[in-house]
């Protein structure tokens, strides 16, 4: 048969005319695939990895739900601590394992500082997915009791009386950056003392030799009842309800001084969306609790929740509240 223009011309067309009609089932293929897994997961053990050793208050929160997460998904929830190295060290297991049975439990202030200290990083930042907030750890600003230091206020006029001739603490993390952001914009001068170890910089800051320590309220809380430091204020936005008289720092007039704890489940590329939200709903369901809301309160923890799309436009925030503030400082990576 003779092979016309009009027939040459059918023949070429007629593949794309049905390719849309092949996709479809592919695509429903695949979404059903996608739904399929997330009513069947888990179907084995889940793993929270947290980068901090028994006892911290990011490893207190994750054993609050342990058991009400078995419960639910009918698979035990396995506490895997694995702390030291900034965090790297728990962000590589989850990111090496690579599935969607191992997570990340713990603040997010140790890692989204990572991309303004060091050099080269081991992972993408941007492969921590956010999942679920579950609280925010209080965090404040204080200084010896010895100074005798009134309020903020009162703080802010004596260092700069004192400029450069008084001791900050030095320990990397979003603490840190946001009182050196405050300390810049407010015109404040100290000598910066590193430290590795944060319960000799507290200890260090009760006994004078240091002038002001930012930190969680956990690791002051001690040396506070012990009345020789004085708490100043808390970094975050509201008070926490377990410190009702403790301002904020915006309330002290110092708004750049503003941060956020916040502490939740992250996972890898490999947890698909569908499966982070329905996780995300878990965890905050099975926190819904008022029991856990007490003990979070009594460790220096405010109860904060939200699935994966809220906890991720949380984060999304905070992400450019950091950047910003590396900004300003012009912050550069030097490990």
């Amino acid at each position: 048969m003779k092979l016309t223009r009009r027939r040459a011309l059918a023949l070429i067309a007629a593949p794309a005319l049905a390719a849309p009609a092949l996709a479809a089932p592919a695509l429903m293929t695949t979404r059903a695939h996608a739904q399929m897994s997330t009513q069947e997961w888990p179907q084995r053990p889940v793993r929270f990895i947290i980068p901090f050793g028994p006892g911290a208050g990011a490893d207190i929160g994750a054993r609050l739900i342990q058991e009400k997460l078995s419960a639910r998904w009918g698979k035990p929830v396995v506490i895997d601590n694995r702390p030291g190295g900034d965090s790297f060290i728990a962000i590589q297991a989850v990111l090496s394992a690579n599935d969607d049975h191992t997570f990340l439990w713990g603040p997010s202030g140790n890692f989204v500082v990572h991309p303004y200290l060091y050099q080269k990083l081991p992972y993408n930042p941007d492969d921590i997915l956010p999942i679920a907030s579950f609280s925010s750890t209080v965090l404040s600003v204080a200084v010896p009791a010895a100074l005798n230091i009134v309020d903020l206020a009162d703080f802010v006029k004596r260092a700069r009386a004192e400029s450069g001739k008084w001791n900050s603490a030095a320990v990397a993390g979003i603490t840190d950056l946001a009182f050196d952001y405050f300390a810049k914009e407010a015109g404040l001068s100290f000598a910066k003392v590193p430290y590795r170890d944060i319960v000799q910089a507290v200890n260090d800051l009760a006994e004078d030799r240091l002038q002001v320590y930012s930190s969680s309220y956990a690791i002051q809380r001690p040396q506070q009842q012990a009345a020789r430091i004085k708490v100043l204020v808390q970094m975050g936005g509201k008070r926490a309800p377990s410190l009702p008289d403790i301002p904020t720092a915006t309330e002290a007039g110092f708004p750049t001084m503003e941060m956020e704890g916040l502490v939740g489940l992250f996972g890898s590329p490999a947890v698909p969306p569908d499966l982070r939200e329905k996780i995300g709903a878990d965890v905050v369901a099975v926190a819904d609790d008022k029991e856990i809301d007490a003990k979070l309160n009594a460790t220096a923890q405010t109860p904060t929740r939200g699935g994966a799309r809220q906890f991720g436009e949380v984060m999304a925030r905070q992400r450019a509240h950091i950047a910003a503030i590396a900004k300003a400082l012009d912050l550069k990576p030097t490990r």
